[in-house]
């Protein structure tokens, strides 16, 4: 692994835990009926930091990781254009394991090396 590739997995490592905390701080709310109101300034900044993941990854990672960060920055988007006070907790939490979820599938496929082939071996 290159030390531009272990940068921007410790950058997507960080966005995940950044993520896990705004979701463990609602957590106590789940109940709650009124709205989220979430620190949309915050995530404003990891949603940036996240495009800017998912353009530094294209020629660093498989495309599935790529895609895998994509999706992470689109669920992202989606929860920012609904906050704040449009969603409930329970239904930000839900949309907050989204954004993880994927990150998380980044993170192993960038932990996982990919099986190496040899090259009369079909794919």
């Amino acid at each position: 692994m290159t030390s531009e590739q272990r940068q921007l997995r410790q950058t997507v490592m960080f966005l995940r835990t950044s993520f896990e905390a705004v979701q463990h701080s609602i957590a106590g709310r789940l109940e709650d009926p009124l709205p989220c109101w979430m620190d949309t300034s915050m995530l404003s900044m990891l949603s940036r930091e996240l495009t800017r993941c998912c353009q530094q990854a294209k020629p660093l990672f498989a495309p599935a990781v790529v895609e895998q960060l994509f999706i992470a920055s689109q669920q992202c988007d989606l929860l920012l254009k609904q906050c704040p006070g449009v969603l409930n907790s329970a239904v930000c939490y839900r949309q907050l394991s989204a954004i993880m979820l994927p990150l998380s599938s980044a993170l192993q496929q960038i932990d996982t090396p990919a099986k190496r082939r040899w090259p009369w071996q079909k794919l």
